[in-house]
C-alpha cells in the first residue's frame, strides 16, 4: 500500500481529465467518487475561460476551477466569479504594440467575462458563431481588464512563436502555451495556474506537499513546479509536452487511457 495519500486532487481539463471527445469517463467518475467520499475534493486548473466549463460542470456536479491560466476563481457550483487578477489596460496597449511591431503577423483576441472578442483577421479554432463572441479593432480590444490576451500567428511554428512573445513581453506579464497552434497565451504578472491554486489550496488548508496535480501542456509548468518543489506529486500524461515532463515527479497513461483514474488508483494499491 502506498504511504503517501493527498489532500487535495488537481487537475488539467484539456489532454488530462477529458478524453479527446472532450468527455470524462465513467471510471475516472467513479474514482474521484471514491476519493471525494473520503475527503478528498477536485480542483480543476484549465486555460478555459468560464464560458467553456458548462458541460464540465453538469458532469462533475460543482467543486472550484482556477480558469484561464490562473487569472479566474470559479465556483462550479453556484456558478460564480470569486476572484480575478485581470491583465490591464496599460499593459494591453504596450503588449499588442510592441508585438505587433515584431512580428507583424501578430493577431489578437482576448477572454473577459463570458466575453470574446477578436481581430477581425485572427481566425478562432473553437469559438465560432458561439454565444458572447464577436469581432473588434485591435483599439477596441485594449480598453478594458481582461482575464487573457490571446496572441496568434498563422505562419511561425509554435515554439518559435511562444518564445518571441516570450522575449516581447518580458516581466510585464506572463505567457505560455496550451495548444499545438502557435499561439500565446497572456496573463496579468505572476498569474499562472500555481498562483491560482496556491489561492484554493490555502483556503482549504492544504500545502504543495499534499497535492496531486495532473497536467499535459506548458501551461501546468508553474504548477508543476510549485507541488514537486512543496513535495507532492506533479504527475504528466504519457503524450505530454517535453517541457511537462520534465517538470513532472510522475508520468501516467494518456487521457484517453483514463490515467488520471489509473494513477489515484495505484494510490490505493
Amino acid at each position: 500500500m502506498s504511504d503517501w495519500r493527498p489532500g487535495l486532487i488537481v487537475s488539467d481539463l484539456d489532454g488530462t481529465l477529458l478524453r479527446s471527445d472532450e468527455t470524462i469517463s465513467d471510471a475516472t467518475l467513479a474514482e474521484l467518487g471514491r476519493w471525494a467520499d473520503d475527503g478528498v475534493p477536485l480542483v480543476l486548473a484549465t486555460g478555459r475561460p468560464p464560458r467553456w466549463m458548462h458541460g464540465v460542470r453538469e458532469r462533475l456536479g460543482g467543486g472550484t476551477a482556477v480558469c484561464c491560466n490562473g487569472a479566474v476563481l470559479l465556483d462550479l457550483t453556484e456558478f460564480a466569479v470569486l476572484a480575478e487578477w485581470p491583465l490591464e489596460p496599460a499593459d494591453l496597449r504596450a503588449i499588442t504594440g510592441e508585438l505587433r511591431r515584431r512580428a507583424p503577423g501578430t493577431w489578437f483576441a482576448v477572454e473577459y467575462g463570458d466575453q470574446f472578442r477578436h481581430e477581425p483577421v485572427y481566425q478562432p479554432r473553437w469559438d465560432v458563431d458561439a454565444p458572447g463572441v464577436a469581432v473588434a479593432t485591435l483599439e477596441e480590444l485594449v480598453v478594458q481588464p481582461v482575464a487573457k490576451l490571446l496572441a496568434r500567428h498563422e505562419q511561425l511554428p509554435r515554439d518559435a512563436f511562444v518564445e518571441l512573445v516570450a522575449e516581447a513581453v518580458g516581466d510585464r506579464a506572463t505567457v505560455t502555451n496550451s495548444s499545438s497552434d502557435a499561439l500565446a497565451e497572456i496573463s496579468a504578472r505572476d498569474v499562472t495556474k500555481a498562483s491560482g491554486l496556491a489561492r484554493v489550496a490555502a483556503v482549504r488548508g492544504v500545502g504543495p506537499e499534499d497535492v496531486v496535480y495532473f497536467g499535459d501542456m506548458p501551461n501546468d509548468v508553474a504548477a508543476f513546479n510549485w507541488v514537486r518543489e512543496g513535495g507532492g506529486r506533479a504527475v504528466a500524461m504519457a503524450h505530454a509536452h517535453p517541457e511537462v515532463l520534465a517538470a513532472a515527479t510522475d508520468v501516467t497513461d494518456t487521457n484517453d487511457e483514463d490515467g488520471v483514474a489509473a494513477f489515484l488508483s495505484s494510490l490505493r494499491a
